[in-house]
């Protein structure tokens, strides 16, 4: 059984969410509090968690951001912030999807499963290359070579979606469905934004050595 964690202030939402984890089969614990929740997501196992961004003692990025240096459980920001930028925010410090306030809860069920499905796609296997790139997926590193690259959660997953299919083109809407999940309300220049991000660091200087851009259609990796 998947045990989830919500870290929410307000009383009747998380009542709610938890309630309605449990009808579904999961198994859902609650915490109010910025810091108190950051000591549970440290102590104990979770298979995802349901992060507030507006909260008492430690706010919501800032839990995400500590958090993210120890464990790569998956984050799931939650939101009456809206914004392309918030979201941007919430995303590059490591938040796996990012839902606002208020959202259907058929909505939150269904990026939590894509958020799974993402997840035992990736455990499915182990090491991909591709040219002088080495990504070990257990580990979640990324080599060039013999030097080791350092990304974000969003852009590492970016990039191994690219890689798990490389010689395909890519759409935007394919990288956001897939990467950011079920229905995700940002502009599609956030896709734009974190291929800068990988060429800038694959390549020092954005060129389209290992991206490659297929106007008016997406990108791809090619081998």
């Amino acid at each position: 059984m998947k045990k989830i964690l919500i870290i929410e202030d307000e009383n009747n939402i998380s009542s709610f969410i938890k309630m309605e984890l449990e009808f579904e089969g999961y198994k859902a614990f609650v915490e109010a509090d910025g810091k108190d929740g950051l000591i549970k997501a440290l102590e104990e196992d979770f298979d995802l968690i349901l992060l507030d961004l507006m909260l008492p003692g430690l706010n919501g990025l800032e839990v995400c951001r500590r958090l993210k240096r120890e464990k790569n459980t998956p984050i799931i920001m939650l939101s009456a912030r809206d914004s392309v930028m918030d979201k941007v925010t919430g995303l590059q410090i490591g938040a796996d999807d990012y839902i606002a306030k208020p959202f259907a809860i058929e909505e939150l069920l269904a990026r939590i499963q894509v958020v799974f499905r993402r997840d035992n796609n990736t455990k499915n296997s182990h090491v991909i290359e591709v040219k002088d790139l080495m990504i070990d997926l257990d580990a979640r590193t990324v080599k060039k070579g013999d030097e080791e690259l350092n990304f974000t959660n969003k852009e590492y997953e970016v990039l191994v979606y690219l890689i798990k299919n490389k010689n395909k083109v890519i759409s935007r809407d394919n990288l956001i469905e897939n990467i950011w999940g079920y229905d995700y309300e940002a502009e599609t220049n956030v896709v734009d934004v974190y291929i800068r991000y990988l060429r800038n660091k694959l390549n020092s200087e954005n060129k389209e050595e290992y991206i490659q851009t297929v106007r008016s259609v997406g990108y791809v990796i090619r081998s």
